[in-house]
């Protein structure tokens, strides 16, 4: 059972930043996510997107953002459950919550804030024959370990970031990487097209466009994929075929969680603290819905400020904090060595 005083529900730039904001009023945070690593969407869709409406910089990378929220909120030593997405949760007589992942792992905390920002993701997948068959036997959606396909021969599908990034750093590990997209433009950033493009010259990657993967060979295990390239189809050797076509965003088990739900969001009272109809449950960032709500980083920034004051309330009925700004004050909050601290990002993001 992992205990914590503020269990967070997402690791994208809303419920990163509230480490930080919870940190200054000496609470604990733990975050658990679906995604193998932090940032969500920033992290695993466009971690080279340029974001231009982050006070305080004219431009940031998505990737560079989570990066420094990271880094701003490792003093207060988080923890982290990631590749797990939050399943059930239950309410104590105390007024406390357990909530259990898919993978059973229990977390308890009086507090939970849910900062899921557009709910938990799930791959997109291409629609081939019998591609269900094949899942964690050769098919993956996602790479978590990319020491699997270390010697192996993989495919890898899709023309966005993640498509492109992840054939350049498995054409250092894998026996062979072959990377098909049905256009020959990609999505993704210019510097990585050029590297994959560099890197077919040089026969490091294989590039197979415009063309389609449109079904999978053999028995108990994937042995090879079926390309449609024109009015040609042929079989393609391979142990491991990757399709990367983005995450579609949904509440997921968190629907059923007994939350007023309008459109896909969960509806909170903005008046005063984006707490949702249940006691003890907030709900930040993207995830929420109140009258004039912006899908916006920084107001997920705000949210989650407002938020910890809330939750500080919870965890110390009774008790005023005084607020001080950390321009006076500094940053107190941080207990143990920054080694300590360190090592347990380092754990989170791999």
């Amino acid at each position: 059972m992992i205990k914590t005083d503020i269990l967070i529900i997402g690791a994208g730039p809303t419920g990163l930043f509230t480490v930080f904001e919870a940190g200054l009023l000496k609470l604990k945070c733990h975050i658990i996510d679906a995604l193998p690593q932090p940032g969500g969407q920033l992290a695993e869709i466009y971690p080279k997107k340029p974001i231009y409406d982050i006070p305080g910089f004219p431009e940031v990378l998505a990737g560079d953002l989570v990066h420094n929220l990271m880094e701003q909120g490792k003093q207060f030593q988080p923890g982290f459950t990631l590749g797990e997405r939050a399943e059930t949760i239950e309410k104590l007589e105390d007024g406390s919550f357990i909530v259990t992942t898919n993978k059973g792992t229990q977390h308890h905390a009086p507090v939970v804030a849910i900062a899921g920002g557009l709910g938990s993701f799930e791959p997109r997948k291409p629609p081939i024959p019998d591609i269900a068959r094949f899942e964690d036997k050769g098919v993956a959606y996602m790479i978590k370990d990319p020491e699997q396909y270390r010697g192996k021969k993989v495919v890898i599908a899709g023309g966005g970031d993640s498509a492109l990034d992840w054939s350049i750093f498995l054409a250092e590990i894998a026996e062979e990487v072959t990377l098909i997209h049905r256009r020959n433009e990609f999505r993704g950033a210019l510097d990585s097209v050029e590297k994959v493009r560099e890197l077919k010259l040089l026969g490091k990657i294989n590039l197979i466009t415009p063309a389609e993967v449109v079904g999978l060979a053999g028995t108990e295990e994937l042995n090879g994929v079926v390309v449609q390239r024109g009015e040609e189809e042929f079989l393609l050797e391979a142990d491991a075929f990757i399709p990367l076509f983005g995450l579609s965003p949904k509440l997921g088990p968190i629907a059923g969680w007994g939350l007023e739900i309008e459109k896909n969001a969960i509806k909170v009272d903005n008046t005063l603290d984006y707490q949702t109809n249940i006691p003890g449950i907030f709900a930040i960032g993207d995830v929420n819905t109140y009258p004039g709500k912006l899908k916006l980083i920084l107001c997920g920034f705000h949210e989650a400020t407002l938020m910890c004051q809330a939750a500080y309330q919870i965890i110390n009925p009774g008790k005023r904090y005084v607020l001080k700004y950390t321009t006076v004050s500094g940053i107190d909050g941080f207990d143990g060595t920054r080694k300590e601290a360190e090592k347990a990002v380092v754990q989170a993001i791999g």
